[in-house]
Formats: C-alpha cells, structure tokens, sequence
C-alpha cells in the first residue's frame, strides 16, 4: 500500500487528452460502450415481451405483475449502482466491469428459465444490479481514456447504443414471436438467451481494456499507469504519427481511497449547484424513458388495439430515431456547447411529449400517428438522456466519479424509474386516456424543468480536460 502522504506530480492526465481520436480509442469504446446496447435489449425484451408473459401459456403475469418486474429490474440498477459505483472508485474500474457484465450474464440467463412470477422478478432484480453497476464503472473508464475535445460527441454516441440493442430486442421478439420457429410457449425464452449470449462475447473483449491511468495515479500506482499510457501511445503514433507534447502537469497526494464523508463534502458542500443539476437532469431523463417508452406495448396494446405479437414493429422505428438523434446532435455538445445544446434538446423533447399527449387524449390518432410522434420526441430525447450521464460523468472530481455517476442514476431512477412504470402500468390499467394524459403531461413537465435548470445551473465543459472542470480531491499546489 502506497504511503498515506506520498505525494506525485504526474502528466498522464494531459497525455491522454492530447491524443488524437485513433483505431485504439474503437476498440476500447466498443469494448466498454457496449453495456449501453445490453441495457437497451433488456428493457426492450421486457417492453415487447410484456403481453406475451401475460399468456396463460407462459407465465400467466397480470397488468400489474409486468410493472412489477420492470420496477423489480429499475430497484436492482439503484443497488448494483450504489454498491458496484463505490466498489469501482475503491477497487479500479477494469476489476469492476468484469464482475457486473459477469452478474449480468449469469442473470439474464437464469431469466430465460423462470418458472412464476417470483422467479421472474429474482433474475430481473439480478440483471438490473449487473448494468447498474456496469454504469458507474464503463462511464467512469471511458471518460478517463477518451481525448477532451471529443470526450461530449464521444459520449452521446456509445449512450445511443443502447438503442442499438433496442433494436435487437424489438427485431429478435418480432422473428422470435411470429417466424413460427419457436412455440409461442417458449419463444420469450429464446429472446432472453440473446443476451446471454452478447454478455459472453462482450466478456471476452474486455479482457483487453486496461485499467485507467487517471485511477492508478491516484493510488501511487505509478509505474503501471506510465506503461498503460506508454503503450497507448506507441500504439496511437504508429496509427496517427508523432504526437504533439503535452502542456502542464498535476501534483496529488496518494490515498488508497476516498473516505465518504469526503464523497458526501464534495457533493454537497462543494458543488451544491453542480448536485441540483445533476438530480434535475437525471430525474427528468429517467422518468420521461420509463414512463413513456417503455411502457409503449401496453399502451399499443390497450389503447390501440395492436396486437401482441406486432408490437415489436411498432417499437423498431422508435429506437432506431432513438440512435440516429446522437449521431446527428452529438458533435454539436463540443462545438456549440454543453450548455445550449443540452438546454435545447431537453426543451424540445419536452415541448413534442405535451403536443403528443394533447393528440393522444383527442383520439384523433392511429398507431401508425402516435409512432409518428414518438418517432420525433425521441429523435431528440435521446440526445437530452445521453447528456445527462455525460454532465454527472465530468462535473465531480476524479476520486469520487464513479460513485458520483452511481448516486445520481439511483436517486434518477428512483424517482423516474421505479416509480413511473408502476404508475403508469396503473394508469394503463385504467383504460382511461385522460389518466394517460396526465401522465404524458408530467414527463414534459419534469423534461421542461430539466431545461431550465441546465440554463441556470449548466457548466460549459466541451473540450476541457476533466481535471480542469472539476480539480480532484488530492490535488495539490
């Protein structure tokens, strides 16, 4: 263990960001960015999957019970966020992401052979708890390795991954349900293997992600993050040619962690604004998804009388406009800014969601008009989601990052994520689109007040390096 007042002065933080974009920086981002596709195939599975299980023939689950176990999913991401956040600033970020993709695995296999309800809702609880520790430690390791003046366009587009897996879950339950390959009686079983089976490649990808240097230096750990960042650079310069040399350097005192008072100091006494609009955006985010999108079979089912085994067509449109928004908008948070563009796309999701739901009471609308418009509310919400992850990720200190982005996503999905599906499945069960209504009319709102405080309270953070938007904790001098 490196001595309690040893203290370093190390560059490594500045040759990471002077660095240009490369085939390295691919492979680590796909090997890391991945989990966000995970994530996406398993809320989507279980939103395409939710009429299905609702078959005496396979699970026989009530209204009811489908929000459950999606409120049973949501409640198992707080903890394993909570508990694997701060294991990840304690123990390192690669030990960490190897475990939670290990849970996840092992979880969402287990899904595909339960037997009731209560079975269901255990492997749905275990899964949440692996890609909620997944967020902490992948967000955390990618912003340490990623360059300062891509690390925003970076960003959004490895979280629109998730609709990439979005999409698979939508195709994989179409083909699954109605190819006639598989009895209906079995075929959400099959559906749940398919992420099993990514977890496993997955798993062998990461073997080759390092550790973060930033991490490392942290811990006294010198010698390893000069020959991971040695590395890296050798392998950049024979991609990109001679690199530019870096400016400055930091000076930190070695601890072997972070004490949590000094976690709770740093949140709370030292950057309060920063807190408020960390809450604000997640919260907003986290209620708007889980109340409107994945909730959207039952509504289709209910409301408009699609059946079942069609809804995953119904919901591919959704999340393939879910993947193209950060592709379109992502290079703008580094360029025009975090804070207009994050004011903006919240704003405006906001606004269409109000509109949506004013059309969706009137009953003018089909299926085909309310896609339409769920289409367009998340070609930007998408966007608004990503960066909301990617300001908890860069406003607080190095030290405490990883379990910074574990708090806010639980207190985000606690308040937006737990309780909205069970409202909703509520209101859902109510057949009464003024109920809906309301609902829609309060994930504007929520997205609304997000944009507000982002303009009062937002940090312009593109292209500044981490340590320049938030000094660490052991800095010194």
């Amino acid at each position: 263990m490196p001595n309690q007042q040893q203290q370093i002065e190390t560059n490594i933080p500045q040759r990471l960001d002077r660095l240009p974009w490369s085939a390295w920086h691919t492979k680590m981002v796909i090997a890391l960015g991945i989990t966000w596709l995970l994530d996406g195939l398993e809320v989507t599975l279980a939103g395409s999957l939710a009429s299905v299980l609702k078959n005496k023939t396979t699970l026989g689950l009530t209204d009811m019970e489908v929000g459950a176990s999606s409120t049973g999913y949501l409640a198992g991401a707080v903890v394993g966020a909570l508990f694997f956040g701060w294991l990840t600033d304690r123990l390192g970020r690669k030990k960490l992401f190897l475990i939670t993709l290990a849970l996840y695995l092992s979880a969402t296999a287990a899904t595909a052979f339960a037997w009731n309800f209560w079975s269901f809702l255990l492997f749905r609880v275990f899964t949440g708890a692996g890609i909620g520790g997944e967020y902490a430690a992948i967000n955390s390791a990618i912003d340490e390795l990623v360059p300062a003046p891509v690390r925003g366009n970076v960003d959004l587009v490895i979280n629109a991954t998730f609709w990439i897996g979005a999409a698979f879950g939508a195709g994989g339950t179409l083909f699954l349900l109605n190819s006639g390959l598989v009895s209906p009686s079995i075929s959400w079983r099959f559906a749940f293997g398919i992420g099993a089976a990514l977890g496993l490649i997955i798993l062998f990808l990461r073997k080759s992600v390092p550790e973060s240097p930033r991490w490392l230096m942290l811990r006294g750990r010198e010698q390893e993050a000069e020959s991971i960042v040695g590395d890296i650079e050798q392998t950049v310069t024979r991609d990109k040619g001679q690199l530019k040399e870096p400016e400055g350097n930091l000076k930190i005192s070695v601890r072997d962690h972070t004490p949590l008072r000094d976690v709770w100091n740093a949140m709370i006494h030292g950057e309060p604004k920063r807190s408020v609009l960390g809450l604000a955006l997640m919260i907003g985010q986290s209620f708007f998804y889980n109340a409107v999108f994945f909730t959207y079979g039952l509504v289709l089912v209910q409301f408009f009388k699609v059946k079942s085994e069609r809804v995953p067509i119904y919901i591919l449109p959704l999340a393939l406009s879910n993947f193209v928004g950060p592709l379109i908008f992502g290079r703008f948070f580094d360029s025009i800014g975090r804070k207009k563009m994050i004011a903006a796309t919240y704003g405006t999701a906001g606004l269409l969601l109000l509109g949506s739901a004013i059309n969706f009471l009137s009953g003018g609308m089909g299926p085909l008009g309310q896609d339409i418009w769920f289409a367009a509310i998340f070609f930007v919400a998408s966007s608004a989601a990503s960066s909301a992850y990617l300001t908890v990720s860069e406003v607080f200190p190095l030290e405490i990052r990883a379990f910074a982005i574990s708090i806010f996503y639980a207190v985000g999905t606690l308040v937006g994520g737990v309780g909205a599906p069970t409202l909703f499945a509520h209101l859902i069960a109510s057949h009464s689109r003024f109920q809906l209504f309301w609902g829609y009319i309060l994930g504007g709102a929520l997205m609304l007040l997000g944009a507000g405080t982002e303009l009062k309270l937002g940090v312009n953070a593109e292209r500044q390096s981490l340590e320049s938007i938030s000094k660490p904790l052991q800095a010194s001098g």
